[in-house]
């Protein structure tokens, strides 16, 4: 079994050079994958686009087509979001890329693998494009998995909230949503008493981290918290919206992750269901963006990380578990 890499250089063409979110995030990183030892073990895979029929099942239709309209030419959908020529189509394949990769993870076609897609997805809402993201991209492959009656948990260690995620399965049961992020910080939302509404009441698991928690305050909530649920829940795949701006010299951060705390997420996660996919969400330091992939990469291929750093928390938040534990207690058992 291979884990599989899905990339295009058609992602390249959404750029905008002066933004944090630019194309030399994925250069640095496609670099860092072809210098490392495991490049043989990898299958990379061009992306199909996502039909606008199933865009419309997580997304309005007003929303595609004013991106649809937008990048006719270029603009901004807000004061961070930024659309070019082209943008549409692209982040159609994104958005494809990563759906096709959770059926090929789930029909055994390949172990796992890693959805090297751009413009990520995490923040945009059934209704609207913000934060950098256009479509969804992890959602609209939960919703395609889940509509196949399969149960998905979504992970999600990018240091900002995926609000968009978040909305989009708040009112059901089949896709589980955890999160841990920076708060306060943008968006805004992911507090503790967000849960879920109606049937998705104790599915959606929230844990608001202040300035300077690293991997020690994330390791216990994993332990704790988010694997104790996850094993309940029993996903049949496992997506992790893999945002690396939660490392501690991100300058879009304030958390102080390490590499070694990526690695030890992907490495838990597989312990609860082998069938695991990473998109790429955020991350914006240059210099170190292609390593921290690579090292997620190292654990899906079922190799020791080759890069290991210490890196001393500055806060410590491990009471945020006993406040999550007590909001979802009545759903969990810990």
């Amino acid at each position: 079994m291979v884990t599989e890499v899905v990339y295009s250089k058609k992602f390249l063409e959404h750029d905008q050079s002066t933004h944090p979110e630019n194309a030399e995030r994925l250069r640095v990183i496609i670099d860092e994958i072809h210098d490392s030892s495991i490049v043989d073990r990898l299958r990379m895979k061009e992306p199909s686009s996502i039909s606008e029929e199933e865009l419309f099942l997580v997304h309005s239709k007003e929303m595609v087509e004013y991106i649809r309209r937008l990048s006719e030419t270029s603009g901004w959908v807000d004061f961070d979001t930024y659309v070019c020529p082209g943008s549409f189509e692209i982040a159609k394949l994104a958005a494809g890329g990563v759906v096709g990769l959770a059926h090929d993870v789930l029909r055994g076609e390949v172990e796992n693998g890693f959805a090297l897609v751009r413009p990520p997805g995490h923040h945009a809402t059934g209704t609207k494009s913000m934060g950098f993201c256009l479509f969804n991209n992890v959602a609209l492959a939960a919703n395609s998995v889940a509509g196949e009656g399969k149960r998905v948990l979504i992970f999600d260690h990018d240091v900002h909230h995926g609000n968009g995620t978040q909305e989009i399965f708040y009112k059901r049961d089949d896709v589980l949503y955890q999160s841990f992020h920076l708060s306060p910080h943008y968006p805004g939302t992911g507090s503790v008493d967000e849960i879920g509404e109606g049937d998705g009441r104790g599915f959606t698991i929230n844990a608001p981290l202040p300035k300077g928690c690293g991997d020690e305050t994330v390791t216990f909530l994993l332990d704790e918290v988010f694997l104790p649920i996850a094993e309940q829940f029993k996903p049949d795949l496992v997506i992790v919206s893999a945002g690396f701006d939660s490392h501690y010299l991100d300058q879009l951060g304030g958390l102080s992750l390490s590499a070694n705390c990526f690695a030890e997420i992907i490495k838990k996660f597989k312990g609860v269901q082998s069938r695991i996919l990473c998109s790429l969400e955020g991350g914006y330091n240059l210099k170190l963006l292609g390593r921290l992939v690579l090292t997620e990469l190292e654990v899906l291929v079922g190799k020791k990380p080759s890069y290991s750093e210490r890196v001393e928390e500055t806060n410590n938040a491990k009471k945020v578990a006993d406040e999550v534990k007590n909001r979802v207690k009545e759903y969990w058992s810990f």
